[in-house]
């Protein structure tokens, strides 16, 4: 098949993994990869669901869809380049990152898959400075996802997570979490009780909870279960897309970002919704800031784009910056992010934010000499 097991970053770009706890941790319930490839319209017209979201699949349709590709693919070789296989999902991208990147000591909690998937997984994550010892290794299947991008940029995701290694509520230890500041998660009621005992499980050893709000579909079909956790109280920083924060509000007002932005934070301590080509808004308690988007670039392909927004804006708030200062960095490690295939940046495009950070008047991070171009 034309899935490719692309060369993982240069040794340049690999760093000590600390025995400490964590700074920040991900909650992976099921660990997955991504397969991502450029396709054409033609494609899209025979995927289930709606363009530009992201739904799960079974096993049987994500082989169809694999199979589809790789047809496309061999009969038009010089128009679409073969599949790239990477450890992906939402937090896995911000996770990765935030260490490969940033230098932030991360780790992830979760479970893989004890075949190729989850070894291409432990691989890439270990090797881009992600402490991985939280991880559970099943002798199950690892999650896949395939990732499709059109000729502007824009991705459909369709995850296969049926079949795929969980991590189960009871599984989780509170060692786990010990000594973190925060916990990053993705909503999905395929994993709210694994969610809501992470959630427990950070509250009781101080950590701050982040929470990205996953997709519109998601949002759409399963808004009160997402209301009732935003109303907990527990979920410290939320990040939405327009089209999240537009079925967040579901008809209820007129579905502006700016009424989304109110209502995440009126539960959470810091709320963002991000804007595309537009930047972002902010809001931290009564504070509110909006960001244009920094640095001219063109988008080959948005996936990772809010997840790298995350990190850098995470990195921000751990460094102790302004909530201005958080939205620029987010921004340009979203940036970053778009300029090539997939959610794991390039250390050509790390250069590229480093020098849009300073453009902007903001320090690299201290890993930034190390993080080479080969």
């Amino acid at each position: 098949m034309g899935a490719e097991f692309l060369p993982k970053p240069t040794p340049a770009t690999h760093h000590h993994i600390s025995d400490a706890a964590p700074v920040i941790l991900g909650l992976l319930p099921a660990a997955l990869v991504d397969h991502i490839a450029t396709v054409d319209s033609s494609i899209l017209s025979t995927i289930p669901g709606e363009h530009g979201g992201s739904f799960p699949v079974s096993a049987e349709e994500l082989k169809h869809i694999l199979k589809e590709i790789d047809t496309r693919i061999l009969s038009s070789p010089n128009d679409l380049s073969p599949i790239k296989t990477i450890a992906g999902g939402s937090v896995t991208n911000t996770i990765r990152g935030l260490a490969a990147g940033f230098g932030i000591s991360c780790g992830v909690i979760g479970a893989c898959g004890d075949d190729e998937q989850g070894a291409l997984f432990l691989k890439n994550m270990s090797f881009c400075g992600v402490n991985i010892s939280r991880l559970r290794v099943k002798d199950e299947h690892t999650g896949q996802c395939v990732c499709l991008v059109d000729p502007l940029g824009n991705r459909t995701m369709r995850p296969c997570l049926a079949t795929a290694a969980k991590i189960q509520a009871g599984e989780l230890k509170r060692e786990d979490f010990k000594g973190s500041e925060w916990l990053v998660m993705r909503y999905s009621i395929y994993n709210i009780e694994v969610i809501n005992a992470a959630i427990k499980i950070a509250k009781q050893e101080g950590l701050l909870v982040s929470l990205d709000l996953a997709s519109f579909e998601m949002v759409r079909k399963f808004r009160e279960p997402l209301l009732e956790l935003l109303e907990s109280g527990n979920i410290d920083l939320c990040f939405a897309n327009e089209d999240e924060a537009a079925e967040l509000l579901s008809g209820e007002q007129a579905a502006q970002p700016e009424a989304a932005l109110d209502l995440l934070g009126k539960y959470c301590q810091w709320a963002v919704v991000t804007l595309g080509a537009n930047g972002c808004i902010a809001r931290h308690k009564n504070k509110v800031v909006r960001v244009p988007a920094v640095g001219q670039t063109k988008a080959i392909d948005a996936t990772g784009a809010g997840d790298l927004f995350a990190g850098g804006f995470l990195y921000g708030l751990v460094k102790g910056m302004s909530l201005e200062e958080c939205c620029i960095v987010g921004s340009c490690s979203g940036g970053s992010v778009v300029r090539s295939l997939g959610g794991e940046v390039s250390p050509e495009n790390w250069q590229w934010m480093y020098k849009q950070l300073k453009t902007n008047g903001l320090s690299a991070p201290a890993i930034a000499h190390d993080v080479v171009i080969s």
